[in-house]
């Protein structure tokens, strides 16, 4: 049985057998190591970040001893979630990041990454829930989440709404017109309107 550390757009942990692109964690243990059930807090500390599968041969016990370790279909999910690029596996996706964040709300100094890990905790959390922003779908860039009234997930691209699922994006939608749901907290959001280029799921490409 797989763990129930894959992570939907709105942050809560589940189990799946799709692995996805990219892993990460929530900076440390939060998961019971004897039990691995799911886990009945969120998260260890504000660094949400998020990961290659990957980098220089380390290799672990998944829910072990240390990390609770998470995967994402992709990084639109991770930044949906919550979660930035790691600065030491994904250095350069990390300080682009930032520079399009920057730009995104006009900051006039460039935060050290634990300010703005406190931005999005802020963003991202109500308490315990997941916080939404109420947004003029036209205002939205591509990579931005969406959670729909039936319970659903659409990523914005181009000029169709995706479908997401754990192992990927499953259908193709029109763009939603008027104030949306967006999932993905708005610093988030700031950075993709400013040139932030996530990595997609390769299903993505093949809704165009």
């Amino acid at each position: 049985m797989p763990l129930p550390n894959r992570i939907r757009p709105d942050g809560s942990l589940f189990a799946d057998p799709a692995r996805g692109l990219l892993f990460g964690n929530r900076g440390g243990k939060f998961h019971d190591p004897a039990t691995q059930a799911l886990p009945t807090r969120l998260f260890a500390t504000k660094q949400w970040i998020c990961c290659v599968l990957s980098f220089k041969g380390r290799q672990r016990n998944v829910w072990g001893r240390y990390y609770t370790e998470l995967f994402f279909c992709d990084e639109v999910t991770a930044l949906a979630a919550g979660h930035r690029p790691c600065v030491e596996c994904r250095r350069a996706d990390a300080h682009a990041y930032r520079a399009a964040l920057v730009a995104g709300l006009g900051l006039g100094e460039v935060p050290l990454f634990p300010a703005i890990d406190e931005r999005l905790d802020h963003e991202r959390r109500d308490g315990r829930r997941k916080r939404l922003h109420q947004l003029p779908a036209e205002s939205l860039p591509d990579g931005a989440m969406l959670a729909t009234p039936e319970g659903e997930f659409l990523a914005l691209r181009g000029d169709k709404a995706l479908l997401w699922s754990p192992s990927g994006y499953v259908a193709a939608r029109p763009l939603p017109t008027g104030l949306v749901t967006a999932v993905t907290p708005p610093s988030s959001l700031a950075a993709l309107v400013n040139g932030y280029q996530p990595l997609w799921h390769p299903t993505a490409a093949e809704l165009a």
